[in-house]
């Protein structure tokens, strides 16, 4: 095979960061910076340029980003790359200010939000959250006579929806789903709060999994969703870990 000749047609880019403003629930922007990716299938002709057209293109369209700006993103990134199909992709940190739970003490708590879509060969939006939660082994607590070992867990949530939907919404639903919150700041009533609310709320990494599962089921815009949670093992050198995703929910309703 000669590989001169080689028509090459899938192309992109990966791991570009670049700073972008994003519509907060209730209004207002929120800076931060986002790593981006793109493929694209490009058509006969679409000339070498892309990356530099890309990158031009996507910068000037991030200053006032939400689920819909990000939508009509695609076609207009399709038509400037002259390209078949464009999956796009990009993950950014998010800051919510965070009330403890019982001094009511202000912190910035993050998290992470990502953005993914496509048109062509593979279309649809899906939106992501990454939230870290606390969870207590439920067997740790049931053989011990004082104690339990307790962890921090990340879950992910990806979505597909309806009509409306806010990452802060999303993060909401899962904080709920673990032994407990996490809180960027704690004084000593919180540490005590949530150390209590932990233990008396033991959960495996499977139940934390099936708790998303069934909030995401019941959540009336969500018609497709995927949900894993991974525990960082504060007796083990490894983590434990469950993943599930649903069928199209949107057939069925």
């Amino acid at each position: 095979m000669n590989t001169e000749t080689m028509n090459i047609n899938t192309v992109g880019l990966s791991d570009l960061q670049t700073p972008v403003q994003v519509r907060q629930r209730g209004g207002g922007l929120q800076h931060t910076i986002a790593t981006i990716s793109m493929r694209a299938e490009l058509r006969e002709g679409a000339g070498t340029d892309y990356v530099d057209r890309a990158r031009i293109f996507i910068g000037q369209s991030l200053d006032n980003l939400s689920i819909q700006s990000f939508r009509e993103i695609l076609p207009r990134l399709q038509k400037e790359l002259c390209a078949s199909s464009v999956r796009l992709s990009m993950e950014f940190p998010w800051f919510i200010n965070k009330q403890a739970p019982v001094t009511g003490t202000h912190g910035l708590m993050d998290y992470k939000v990502s953005f993914s879509g496509g048109i062509g060969e593979d279309p649809g939006f899906i939106l992501g959250v990454t939230v870290p939660v606390t969870t207590l082994c439920p067997c740790s607590k049931e053989i011990s006579d004082a104690g339990a070992h307790n962890q921090r867990a990340e879950v992910k949530l990806n979505v597909r929806f309806r009509k409306c939907l806010w990452a802060e919404e999303l993060i909401e639903l899962v904080e709920t789903c673990g032994s407990s919150e996490l809180y960027s700041l704690l004084k000593r009533p919180d540490e005590k709060y949530v150390t209590e609310q932990a233990y008396n709320n033991p959960m495996f990494v499977e139940d934390v999994v099936r708790k998303v599962a069934e909030k995401a089921l019941h959540h009336e815009e969500i018609t497709w969703f995927t949900a894993s949670a991974e525990s960082f093992e504060s007796i083990h050198n490894h983590s434990a870990y469950a993943y599930v995703e649903s069928e199209d929910l949107g057939k069925a309703r």
